[in-house]
């Protein structure tokens, strides 16, 4: 290959061109291959050129997650002549990329394996440029994309690929993959594994990679803490045979023989026993190869491939299922660094948010919260309804600026606070004057203190930052014939009151969010709610949300909905309202969602 120096990206001048900074996480991989999509979707370039550039920019932001483990930089330039240069950047200038041209010995490579022979066999010229704490590969790929035969080891591949391939996929409409199976089979499985968050959708499609296309059979072993700690599996997760009626018998084999747990040697290939003689209709013997799936140096588990009628494997199979190996460890690290994101935010969630919504007498309600899944931590909106001591009971419903850690941390300040003033027979206009300067104060200090130290955790999240609280806080005096309603709000949508009749009206006024202005001064509304009347409060999860460029709540439209809602019940208000939220755009909602209804009667 042409390793003459080229240009690097940021000196190249191009007609398309874009960079990024991604983090050095499993999702690297995934998130680069949609900026670039995205790029090349706005040019007129070729088709192959664009599978070239996939498969590419994949295995080099790959190298870069595996091997260096830092922040990764990305740059894209397509130059006036068509050629497409990418270059990946790390912070690890001491640890070069794989070889793809080294010698490499067949089952004893534990770190270094095949991984740029996919970018030297697909790009006209590639190398790689050391800076001061800092190194970049790039590569050019030609206009229009490369050959199909393009590259050292194309030709072995394709006869490597139709030797191991069955019959069905040897035809004639089968070619152009096998023609370029063995270097864009790690850009497919990488798309098919990008963005997989669960481990058991993982391991299932690596199997569906595997069998039949590289080996006979193959299974997965998956460590926990125990099962690392005690050196041992207590059996494979998952076994795939290209014979389905053949799994359980292989799994019994496999069980007698588990490989060893704990070890983060590498990702192998290392020689594994041949588990029995009714594994294949080729003959009883065969070879079998383990891989250990590690993931930011941490054992996961270990992959074992067979195929019957084999005395070993080829070269190109090892090197194929060696990346593969690295790609599959990123998906189950992904995937177990999803889930426990996502209990942490439950059990966060948990305890930002009441066991339950008092009763008051008098009076019926019904409550909707629906975090949306996308938020990427604990909501922002939160609610109460609680008695306050007296004859009176409060609520309130409110929503941070943000989500994640450093919203939790808010909640949870301002939801016990709030209880306690109202405990201590604090009027409503005085609440919201305290809890203002409580998150002007030093307290916010200690709230991002702990949010520091949440995202330090977690990996994630925004720096600390003044945190704004958007809130509607009101207070409930039962008396003969009604309720007697006080309430106030703090840069949220302001209540409605549905009359019987049909008639909404609005029932406070607006005023500034919490946590903006220093000694403000808050004033409350108070009105009484007759029999029938009934007071809907909403976040902006509701008001704002989203049909192409309209709003839900443009032209009065919560009001609309709400006034269709005469003659309902609480709960039949609050699942009508959430209905037509829904309802309202094609997609799903975008973000979190809470409602409260109160009605008297």
């Amino acid at each position: 290959m042409d390793m003459a120096a080229i240009p690097t990206q940021r000196e190249t001048v191009g007609r398309a061109r874009g960079q990024a900074a991604l983090p050095g996480s499993p999702l690297a991989p995934g998130s680069a291959r949609d900026l670039v999509r995205a790029a090349l979707a706005e040019a007129p370039v070729a088709p192959r050129l664009v599978d070239d550039a996939m498969a590419v920019v994949s295995e080099l932001v790959t190298n870069a997650v595996v091997h260096a483990g830092t922040e990764i930089s990305l740059d894209w330039c397509l130059e006036d002549d068509g050629a497409f240069v990418i270059e990946v950047g790390d912070r690890h200038p001491a640890r070069p990329p794989r070889d793809a041209t080294a010698d490499e010995p067949s089952y004893d490579t534990l770190e270094y394996g095949r991984g740029l022979r996919l970018v030297g066999a697909l790009a006209e010229s590639w190398g790689v440029t050391y800076r001061s704490g800092a190194k970049s590969v790039w590569a050019r790929l030609p206009p229009g994309g490369s050959e199909p035969s393009a590259g050292p080891g194309a030709q072995d591949a394709l006869e490597v690929a139709e030797d191991l391939a069955p019959q069905s996929q040897r035809a004639a409409s089968d070619r152009d993959w096998l023609g370029r199976g063995a270097l864009s089979f790690l850009a497919e499985a990488s798309d098919l594994l990008a963005g997989q968050l669960d481990e058991s959708l993982v391991t299932a499609l690596t199997g569906q990679l595997i069998v039949p296309r590289l080996a006979d059979w193959c299974a997965v072993w998956l460590e926990d803490e125990a099962s690392a700690r005690g050196g041992s599996y207590d059996g494979p997760a998952r076994v795939w045979h290209a014979s389905e009626n053949r799994i359980e018998e292989l799994r019994l084999a496999l069980e007698k023989e588990p490989p060893r747990a704990g070890d983060a040697v590498g990702f192998g290939p290392e020689p594994y026993p041949w588990p029995g003689d009714a594994l294949g209709s080729r003959g009883a013997d065969g070879t079998a190869l383990a891989y250990r799936l590690v993931a930011g140096g941490r054992p996961l588990g270990t992959l074992v491939i067979g195929r019957c009628g084999l005395e070993r494997f080829p070269d190109e199979i090892t090197g194929l299922v060696e990346d593969l190996a690295r790609r599959v460890a990123l998906a189950i690290g992904a995937a177990r660094q999803y889930a426990r994101q996502a209990t942490i935010s439950a059990v966060l969630q948990r305890g930002l948010l009441p066991d339950a919504v008092a009763e008051i007498p008098g009076m019926s309600s019904a409550l909707v919260y629906e975090p949306c899944d996308r938020s990427g931590g604990p909501s922002g909106d939160f609610y109460d309804l609680f008695p306050a001591g007296d004859g009176r009971w409060c609520f309130a419903i409110g929503d941070v600026q943000g989500k994640g850690p450093e919203a939790a941390v808010v909640i949870g300040l301002a939801r016990p606070w709030l209880r306690l003033l109202a405990r201590e027979g604090y009027r409503v206009a005085d609440v919201l004057d305290r809890l203002n300067q409580l998150l002007l104060d030093d307290a916010t200090e200690a709230a991002d203190a702990a949010a520091r130290a949440l995202v330090a955790a977690d990996g994630r999240g925004e720096g600390p930052q003044t945190r704004f609280l958007s809130l509607l806080y009101g207070e409930l005096t039962p008396y003969d014939g009604g309720v007697r309603c006080t309430l106030a709000s703090a840069g949220h949508p302001l209540p409605l009151v549905l009359g019987p009749d049909g008639t909404v009206r609005t029932a406070a006024r607006p005023q500034t969010l919490l946590g903006v202005v220093e000694d403000e001064t808050y004033t409350s509304e108070t009105l009484d709610l007759g029999p029938g009347d009934s007071l809907l409060c909403v976040t902006d999860g509701v008001t704002e949300r989203r049909c192409g460029s309209r709003q839900f709540d443009d032209a009065d439209g919560l009001a609309a909905a709400l006034a269709s809602c005469a003659g309902l019940t609480a709960d039949e208000i609050a699942e009508r309202i959430r209905h037509l939220v829904h309802t309202f755009g094609e997609a799903p909602p975008e973000d979190d969602l809470a409602l409260l209804v109160l009605q008297a009667g």
